[in-house]
């Protein structure tokens, strides 16, 4: 079936009646890939929560409040919960809002799903694509708005991608959602992709470029700093064009790649680039972390905790970013710590800490219990004496007391985890047995016809998998003995397929650990060696000499993300007491995940101490210049250790400037007096104090005020000084 007929006529009709088609979408609600093993196996991706909200609800919120007006959501794997989570939900009741669901018990792609959509001919205009993992809160009215006035102009402009600018790291090569560099050649002037590539060999240094690109071309901008948000505006043509290439499978290596080579039916793509607005897909563990703490943070408003965009939510924001239900349980001597979410029903005992982690409704977690960084799901059970670090915990598992997570931990549904069992880095642990064979449709073999997991057998028994192919395919020896859990516990291990370990550590919500980030540096030397000689790749550029990029609001949001993950590391250094070398290996973990310098990790650092300081209680300027200079005491070899030179010794006091102007005011009049500290405690030099005097002489009046202050210990530092030459 060609590209005129159904839904793809549409396009030579007049702009005028266009304009009365309702906006339309279709949202995937099958991801079609393994990278929630196991935890999909029992639970589709889009009904998985985040921050204690199912990921599609987030993307139906969007949609509704960005516009669209009729939705088709595709559902494949486990179409029957996706189905019924809807028909219970308030998305079903919305004016001026109708969500459609369109069933397939045999799609094992998106080119299946869109195919199927094209045959059942509900899509009557341009309209937006969109997987229901996908978090954003950007207007599409410029974006559809370009689409329709290209549309007009050339009707071979199919499809505009949204993409916005992430720096990857140039040691791992991944972006700080977990997925792979891209690089993209756009058309600067008319915003045309000519080439997309998220697969490079980067051990090669270079990518090559057909030399036809710039047949017709006045310059071409290439990019290794964008990131695709995965979020397309859509002509109908678009549907037809799967119809007729049943090789198109995937919408990014099959569909988009298929047609930037095509160079006979001549269809083209467009990109549109969105600065201070939010969007991003959950393609994988570490994106679910990051896009986590994001929601928390805010960047996602108003998709945020506190605000009722599904449901009714009780949640409050307090300070440093936590959130609280009403009908929460928390002993007096419990810790909730910074960018940290407490669910409806959930019970805290005794000395317990929680940080930076999202805890679901219905738990009961003991005391003395310590978590960081964590996702635990609804009715979870943590006894006393536990500790979790960097893990997700589905509904219903039962860790028992004196029970360790490390690092990367992933327990699916109703796991049970014993006495004092220790749960290795990056295990994976199911109710359900791991299948040998590994393949994405897998999911639609193990669905069931309930709405939820309730119905899955005990671990004493073979898993009720309605499919007796796939139950004959199970491994047979993957379940850990009880001797091996701790007393009462029980479950699968699943084994890292072959090649995947790499993937392990890179795609895990945990920080990258300290012996991978060696090996990663080692690694990574040759590939440094190339970009200081020029013949690597920079972050964006573009083809000619002549050519600027502008600075976006990207940078400052880095510098946030950054600053808050290396507070958040300090604040559980200072708690736990954490050695001094162990918070250095961490701080580098994530000096390369956002790919920063040493000064980078010198002020946030400085930050972090100074805030410390600042909480501690203190009625009167000299009690806070005393527990001022007993954080310094304590914590001046870990800043040291990013002070290699002058520059970033003066960035530092830059820094403190800032603080005392802005976030942290207490400090302005004792600036004179901290100062000194850091010098007496051999954190600032000399000259670093002198030189930053010296660069402050034709500043204006106003960037004086701390020189000014601390005249007298400058003028003493500069007497000493003449004493020594003499």
């Amino acid at each position: 079936m060609g590209a005129q007929k159904k839904g793809a006529s549409r396009a030579s009709e007049d702009p005028v009646e266009l304009a009365h088609v309702p906006l339309q979408a279709i949202l995937l609600a099958d991801s079609f890939t393994t990278k929630f093993r196991p935890i999909t196996l029992e639970r589709p991706k889009v009904l998985l929560p985040l921050v204690n909200a199912p990921m599609i609800s987030y993307t139906l919120a969007w949609l509704e409040s960005a516009g669209v007006e009729e939705v088709f959501v595709f559902c494949c794997a486990h179409s029957k919960q996706i189905i019924s989570y809807l028909e219970n939900s308030e998305w079903f009741s919305q004016p001026n809002f109708t969500v459609t669901t369109i069933e397939s018990h045999d799609s094992v792609s998106a080119g299946d799903a869109l195919r199927l959509i094209y045959e059942r001919n509900v899509i009557h205009g341009d309209f937006v694509l969109i997987s229901g993992d996908t978090v954003s809160n950007m207007s599409l009215t410029q974006v559809l708005q370009e689409h329709k006035e290209r549309r007009k102009k050339d009707s071979n402009a199919v499809m505009t991608i949204v993409i916005k600018r992430s720096k990857p790291s140039q040691i791992t090569h991944q972006s700080r959602l977990g997925t792979d560099e891209l690089f993209m050649a756009i058309d600067p002037n008319t915003k045309q992709l000519l080439y997309y590539e998220d697969k490079a060999d980067h051990a090669k240094g270079s990518i090559y470029l057909d030399k036809l690109l710039l047949a017709d071309k006045s310059s071409i901008s290439l990019h290794n700093d964008r990131q695709d948000c995965f979020i397309d505006i859509c002509s109908p043509e678009v549907l037809s064009l799967f119809t007729d290439n049943f090789d198109y499978q995937h919408l990014r290596r099959h569909f988009l790649k298929g047609l930037l080579v095509d160079d006979i039916m001549g269809y083209k793509i467009f990109t549109h680039e969105i600065h201070s607005t939010y969007a991003a897909r959950i393609d994988n563990f570490r994106s679910y972390d990051t896009i986590s703490k994001d929601i928390i943070q805010r960047w996602t408003y108003p998709l945020v905790p506190d605000v009722k965009f599904f449901g009714d939510s009780s949640t409050k924001l307090e300070r440093q970013g936590m959130y609280r239900a009403s009908g929460i349980g928390q002993s007096r001597s419990a810790q909730i710590g910074p960018f940290t979410v407490i669910g409806n029903g959930t019970e805290i005992g005794d000395n317990s800490k929680i940080s930076n982690s999202v805890i679901g409704e219905g738990c009961s977690i003991g005391s003395n219990i310590s978590i960081e960084g964590s996702y635990i799901w609804d009715n979870v059970t943590i006894e006393d004496g536990c500790k979790l670090r960097h893990a997700i915990v589905c509904d219903g598992v039962i860790i028992k007391s004196g029970a360790v997570l490390e690092p990367g931990v992933v327990l699916c549904f109703k796991v049970m985890i014993g006495h004092q069992f220790i749960v290795p880095s990056y295990s994976k642990v199911s109710l359900l047995q791991q299948p040998i064979k590994q393949d994405s449709d897998e999911e639609l073999e193990y669905a069931d016809n309930s709405t939820g997991i309730s119905e899955i057998s005990p671990l004493t028994h073979a898993p009720n998998i309605s499919n007796g192919e796939t139950a004959n395919r199970q491994q047979e020896t993957q379940c850990w003995p009880t001797s091996e859990l701790g007393t009462g516990g029980a479950g699968y291990v699943w084994s890292v397929c072959e090649g995947g370990h790499d993937e392990e550590w890179r795609h895990s919500v945990a920080p990258i650990p300290a012996e991978k980030l060696a090996e990663v540096i080692q690694a990574a030397e040759d590939d440094l060696v190339f970009a200081q000689d020029g013949s690597s790749l920079p972050p964006s550029g573009e083809l000619k000499l002549d050519s600027n990029d502008s600075d976006y609001d990207a940078d400052s949001r880095d510098d946030s993300y950054f600053e808050n993950e290396v507070e958040a590391t300090f604040v559980r250094a200072v708690d736990e007491n954490i050695k001094v070398e162990n918070v250095i290996l961490e701080v580098n973990s994530l000096r390369l995940s956002y790919n920063k310098q040493t000064a980078d990790c010198a002020g946030a650092i400085f930050y972090s101490m100074m805030k410390l300081a600042l909480e501690t209680s203190h009625s009167l300027a000299v009690d806070l210049v005393q527990a001022t200079t007993k954080v310094i005491t304590k914590w001046k070899g870990l800043l040291k250790y990013y002070l290699s030179d002058i520059d970033e010794e003066i960035e530092v006091i830059m820094k403190f400037e800032d603080m005392c102007l802005e976030s942290a005011k207490e400090f302005s009049p004792v600036f004179e007096k901290i100062l000194y500290q850091l010098y007496d405690q051999e954190v600032i030099q000399e000259e670093a104090i002198l030189r930053w005097d010296d660069e402050k002489t034709y500043a204006d009046e106003s960037d004086k005020i701390f020189v000014k202050q601390a005249e007298t210990f400058i003028h003493w530092l500069r007497e000493a000084s003449e004493e020594e030459d003499e």
